[in-house]
């Protein structure tokens, strides 16, 4: 097609000249204003162009067709007509020329740019924009034909010229103090550039250099414009660096740099949102981006699993660390939308990739589901390193329950038969595993037909787990005769552990009514157990499964202690006898290493085999006496393995149980009293479980931990900690108060934060668990402890401890708000805890340290303590959500004591700052009318003392205490007012009553009180009126409290004199009103 001649005889370059007159204009001052350009004549060309942009306000569905409307217009009037018939659109435009057109779009366009964010017509219009230019482009394009795709310069054509006309006049307004012109103009050059393929590369490196200074803009509504347009240009500036074989510059690596930066640290999450899901996908990038995964913003870290992970494509390309962080952090997020995108990410896409079906394509039709396939199941395990991720843990089990949850054709379609049992792997027993927690824990019990239909019985799985028991015995026993054990025969090792580690949760699972199965269960894992090989993981599930099969009661307990300690004497004996070199057999040498060092305690060496018994044996090498020293190490602590398995799951009393005693003596004292530090170690744990089931062999032992504790490593103190903390929480806080000692434990181990960081972080849980639950009774004790957690909590040496923090963080709202005791527990130790910080903070000035980065301010810490002990927030039975009406007055006394404790704090000899920090805290108290009558007096009555004798001398302690004064007054006047009005209603009573009795003796002929009813009436009235202005006085005058006081005082005087005189008197209560009231017609008539 050839191409039409244009009407427009300006040239490119005159454009050029007469934009960059107008931007130089522009560019005088930093900040431009918005005004609209001077209205010209009005015209035809404006009727239509306007009109067009009219209609394109009101709907975007009819964009397209006006799009093509005033496409006509614009080659109306720049270009030739090709024929002689016209249009109505076309009509009268025959005087009109490019530069007109051009003239008339932009100004259209400006009108748009003062439109505020909230209108939908600004939007609109924007759009309607970019899909003119877009198709304006297009047909020129058709018109002069396609350019060359090796030529490096765009073809001008009138689109083009347009298109560079108005991102130059667009541009300076980037720079305009209203922030809507500044929104609305980055806008309106981010989408263009979003719906354009090319553009001029001087006008490329013009909008590049707007943009980049719209990031840093206050508003961020214009950055996430401004990111838009710069994620679309780093794009092409990397493709472009790619494409260049010798490139030098850095610009496209420097675009990228800066946006990266902003993803990171823009406070704005639309900010980094929008940069999430723009910024192109490389590999450079691709780190930040997965990072958004622990944005703070929600609906960020949603982006990242419901946006960017699927439009990644197959994620197989991702490290496996990486796949298993991202499943970590999506499915363990603590808002509920950010677990489900993860979740339906792993169970609809991930699982697509490993069936090979092709990703959804980007019209937005949603992607074909495969019909269910075990191998891609399979292999979706094996990319997430099942044998890792799948532990207690681990994200394996968390992704497949919510994998069994949101497919049920894959519930449907499994099948496990004898085949599938007979060759399982690591992922096809997880499978199994996971599907059989899910029927069994899930749904109320719909799903566990499913199981019992598809999961074989109870014998079928003894016997797969036998089979698989041997396979795995075999297998450690090769890999101990191997002293260089190759790479593929350890991972079959931990495969088949795995493998038999998930039979074993099967069989927690299973339901032992059957007699058959139950009893080749019982004697399998009695006979496993007995395997000295056996690994520690499957011991404790072995162990976990024997308790489930033995009954419940007291007498299956005794039966499941019997039944493991046989297993533990079998393993003490398969590995210690072994035939000397003689060919004599020990009989006296089975289980009782442990008794050995029972007998000789003093001696150098524990082992069995330095005993006088043994004077016989010939003498061992050094390299024999070694391993036999390490072997037997070893039998030790496979034995107390075994106990604190069985241990863990009994609940019975010790003493009633003759096998736990004698386990006791035999194996557990003397591994406490060994020389061998494991055996020691876990001799040690044995006790506590000990200690536990009875509470006079806690008490016996509490000096044992304590000892540990004090003369143990890190590891060893956390073990000791932990015990003291179990045997407090199960025998009660007595044990506590028989030892003020142990008091002294955990203060040495909260404070241990320099060193033993780990320490402390076990000593937090461990004390917030005993507070928490009112384990620890006595007052005194809990102080201590709740100060020394206050002090723990802000003081910079446990900064880093992020366990510490976090744990406070915690426990220290929820304990306050739980109980009222419990707040007025912060209120006792807030003011030490307080001075102590202070003397903290003073050391860390006198280093020379930066303090305000060290710790926070002492004002931030008193303002927590206050808050901490708000009565408004505190807990209350019956309180529902939303009630907040009825708390508005509650019982303040916490906070009345708490302003009595500061009042005596500042009368004490204070340094001055921290007079200055306590004081602030007066005026943060709440006061309130339902507190206790008594101690607001009292209170009162001190803040007055104080403030009459100038307590505090800076404006700003003034101010509070000021503040509290108002408060506190304003109260004590209501409970004045009302104790008034209930004085007068009682004289009211009283009058009424003596107004009775005086009209009866008027009409009984008393004529020395003639008349005496009226006078007795007027002079009611007359007391009624002064109480009545008496009261008034107080609600004009409510705000000075003294002065009410003062006022109120005399009246209530009077009426208790009223009522004295009322009860001994002999003048009686009529005459005295008759001769106040001639007093007060006295004084009226003067």
């Amino acid at each position: 097609m050839a191409p039409r001649a244009t009407r427009s005889t300006r040239s490119s370059t005159a454009a050029g000249g007469a934009v960059s007159r107008a931007t130089t204009t522009s560019r005088s001052s930093p900040a431009v204003n918005h005004n609209a350009p001077e209205e010209t004549p009005d015209n035809v060309l404006r009727q239509q162009v306007a009109a067009v942009f009219r209609d394109a306000q009101r709907t975007t569905a009819s964009h397209r067709k006006l799009a093509v409307t005033l496409r006509k217009i614009q080659e109306a009037c720049c270009y030739e007509p090709t024929t002689t018939k016209k249009t109505a659109t076309t009509t009268n435009l025959g005087d009109f020329d490019e530069d007109d057109f051009n003239t008339e779009f932009v100004r259209c366009v400006l009108r748009v740019m003062p439109v505020k964010k909230s209108e939908s017509v600004g939007e609109k219009t924007v759009r309607f924009i970019g899909l003119f230019l877009r198709h304006a482009i297009d047909k020129d394009n058709e018109i002069t034909g396609e350019a060359d795709m090796d030529t490096s310069t765009m073809p001008e054509t009138p689109a083009t010229r347009l298109t560079t006309y108005l991102m130059q006049t667009i541009l300076p307004l980037l720079q305009a103090k209203d922030k809507f012109v500044r929104y609305r103009s980055t806008q309106l050059i981010s989408h263009i550039i979003n719906s354009l393929d090319a553009i001029d590369d001087d006008l490329f490196q013009k909008l590049r250099s707007g943009l980049l200074k719209r990031i840093r803009d206050k508003e961020a509504m214009v950055r996430v414009q401004a990111v838009l347009g710069l994620g679309r240009l780093a794009g092409n500036e990397v493709e472009a660096e790619e494409d260049s074989e010798d490139s030098e510059g850095d610009t496209g690596s420097g675009l990228l740099d800066k946006l990266l930066e902003v993803l990171q640290n823009d406070p704005s999450a639309d900010v980094r949102r929008s940069l999430l899901v723009n910024l192109p996908i490389l590999p450079k990038t691709l780190p930040f981006l997965l990072e958004r995964a622990r944005d703070q913003d929600a609906a960020t870290r949603r982006s990242v699993y419901s946006r960017l992970l699927p439009a990644l494509g197959d994620f197989r390309h991702l490290s496996l660390s990486m796949r298993e962080k991202l499943l970590r952090w999506g499915l363990r997020d603590r808002d509920e939308n950010v677990r489900k995108a993860a979740g339906r990410l792993f169970r609809e896409r991930w699982i697509e990739d490993c069936a090979g079906t092709p990703p959804p394509a980007e019209t937005g039709q949603p992607a074909e589901v495969s019909p269910p396939n075990l191998d891609a199941l399979l292999e979706l395990l094996e990319r997430i390193d099942v044998i890792n991720s799948g532990g207690e843990n681990g994200i394996g089990l968390e992704a497949m329950k919510g994998f069994w949850e949101g497919r049920p054709d894959y519930r449907e379609a499994m099948v496990f038969d004898d085949t599938f049992f007979e060759t399982l792997s690591a992922e096809s027993v997880f499978v199994c595993r996971t599907f059989n927690d899910f029927c069994r824990s899930e749904g109320n019990g719909k799903f566990e037909q499913l199981a019992e239909e598809k999961l074989p019985e109870v014998t079928k799985v003894a016997f797969y787990l036998e089979r698989y028991i041997k396979v795995l015995i075999d297998a450690i026993k090769r890999a101990e005769e191997q002293e260089d054990l190759e790479e593929e025969e350890e991972e079959d090792t931990v495969e088949q552990e795995f493998i038999v580690e998930q039979l074993l949760h099967i069989a927690l699972t299973l339901d032992y009514s059957d007699e058959v199965g139950r009893r080749k269960m019982f004697s399998l894992l009695r006979q496993t157990l007995s395997i000295p090989e056996l690994p520690d993981e499957v011991t404790k599930l072995t162990v976990n499964v024997l308790r489930d099969i033995c009954a419940p009661d007291a007498a299956g307990e005794k039966e499941f202690c019997s039944i493991v300690l046989e297993a533990v004497a079998d393993v003490h004996d398969t590995i210690v006898d072994e035939p000397p070199a003689d060919g004599n057999d020990n009989d006296d040498e089975s289980f009782h290493s442990a008794q050995s060092e029972v007998s000789t305690p003093d001696a150098g060496d524990t082992t069995p085999t330095k005993s006088s018994k043994n004077k016989n044996v010939p003498e061992l090498s050094e390299e024999e006496a070694a391993k036999k020293a390490i072997k037997e190490i070893m039998i030790n602590m496979k034995c107390l393995h075994i106990v604190q398995c069985m241990l863990t799951n009994v609940t019975g009393d010790l003493q009633q149980n003759d096998h736990l005693v004698s386990m006791l003596n035999n194996l557990v004292v003397p591994a406490v009293r060994s020389h061998e530090a494991p055996v020691r170690e876990r001799g040690l744990v044995c006790l506590g479980l000990c200690s536990l089931l009875d509470r006079s062999l806690a008490e016996e032992n509490l000096t044992l931990f304590m000892h540990f504790f004090s003369k143990g490593h890190t590891a060893l103190q956390i073990t000791a900690l932990n015990i003291l903390t179990d045997i407090l929480n199960v025998h009660g806080s007595q044990l506590l108060s028989n030892n003020p000692t142990l008091l002294k434990v955990y203060i040495k181990a909260l404070r241990s934060g320099a060193r033993h960081p780990e320490v402390q972080a076990s000593a937090t849980v461990a004390v917030s668990k005993l507070l928490l639950g009112r384990v620890i009774s006595d007052p005194d004790f809990s102080a201590e402890l709740l100060k020394t957690l206050v002090v723990a909590y802000f003081e910079p040496a446990s900064s880093d401890n992020q366990s510490v923090r976090q744990a406070l963080n915690y426990f220290l709202p929820v304990f306050c708000y739980s109980r009222a005791e419990n707040q007025d527990l912060m209120r006792v130790v807030a003011l030490d805890a307080l001075h102590t910080l202070y003397n903290v903070r003073e050391g860390l000035e006198d280093d020379d340290a930066d303090v305000d980065e060290e710790m926070v301010s002492l004002s931030t810490i008193g303002a927590c303590l206050v808050d901490w002990t708000d009565p408004r927030k505190c807990y209350y039975p019956g309180k529902e959500e939303g009630a907040e009406g009825e708390r508005k007055n509650v019982n303040a006394d916490v906070h009345l004591e708490f302003a009595r404790a500061i009042l005596e704090r500042l009368s004490s000899s204070v340094p001055k700052e921290e007079k200055k920090i306590i004081a602030a805290l007066l005026g943060k108290l709440y006061v309130s009318p339902a507190s206790t009558e008594e101690l607001t007096r009292e209170v009162y009555e001190q803040v007055c003392e104080a403030v009459e004798n100038g307590l505090l001398t800076d404006a700003t302690s003034r101010n509070s205490l000021y503040k509290l004064h108002v408060g506190l007054g304003k109260i004590v006047n209501q409970l004045d007012a009302a104790a008034v009005a209930a004085q007068m209603n009682s004289a009211e009573g009283q009058v009424q009553r003596y107004r009775r009795s005086v009209s009866r003796a008027s009409s009984v002929g008393l004529g020395s009180v003639a008349g005496g009813g009226p006078s007795a009436g007027r002079e009611g009235s007359v007391v009624s009126s002064r109480a009545g202005s008496v009261i008034k006085e107080e609600d004009e005058e409510e705000e000075e409290a003294t002065v009410v006081l003062g006022r109120t005082e005399p009246v209530m005087k009077s009426i208790e004199e009223d009522d004295g005189d009322e009860e001994g008197d002999d003048k009686s209560l009529v005459s005295e009103l008759l001769d106040e009231d001639e007093e007060d017609e006295g004084e009226e008539t003067l």
